[in-house]
């Protein structure tokens, strides 16, 4: 082998762990970036509950309208059943 033909595998080895390097340091830093994974965390959970509390045409689903109307008159009815 020539000396050109190995620093020309040398430099492409160089720049193969650089990639490497560079790929496992930003792994690590998304997997210690916790306020970032709490902020997606977040959205995730936000969808689902849209997604759920939702209909297709985005208007809120009647049974979760209805229980909530059944828990406030609950909890005024205690409230007020309390204070006698």
């Amino acid at each position: 082998m020539s000396d050109d033909t190995k620093t020309a595998e040398l430099e492409a080895d160089i720049e193969r762990q650089r990639s490497h390097l560079a790929l496992t340091v930003d792994q690590l830093s998304q997997k210690l970036d916790v306020k970032a994974q709490a902020r997606a965390r977040v959205s995730q959970l936000q969808d689902r509950l849209q997604d759920r509390a939702t209909t297709e045409t985005g208007k809120p689903r009647y049974e979760l309208v209805a229980g909530a109307v059944v828990l406030v008159a609950l909890v005024t009815g205690l409230v007020w059943w309390r204070r006698r």
